[in-house]
């Protein structure tokens, strides 16, 4: 009766480092967008100080 091997999953290197390269690169993007909103808020809330104070 032939044994029971067990083999070792080879994960490819290069997909590995290609999809983890992609989802950091999405979550840099992600990040631009977020950092980029809250300027735009914090701009538009000192022109609204502005046109207070006049």
């Amino acid at each position: 009766m032939p044994r029971a091997t067990t083999r070792a999953i080879q994960l490819p290197v290069r997909e590995v480092v290609l999809i983890s390269f992609v989802v950091a690169f999405a979550a840099l993007l992600t990040g631009c967008n977020t950092v980029e909103g809250a300027g735009q808020d914090i701009k538009a809330g000192g022109r609204a100080i502005e046109r207070s104070a006049e």
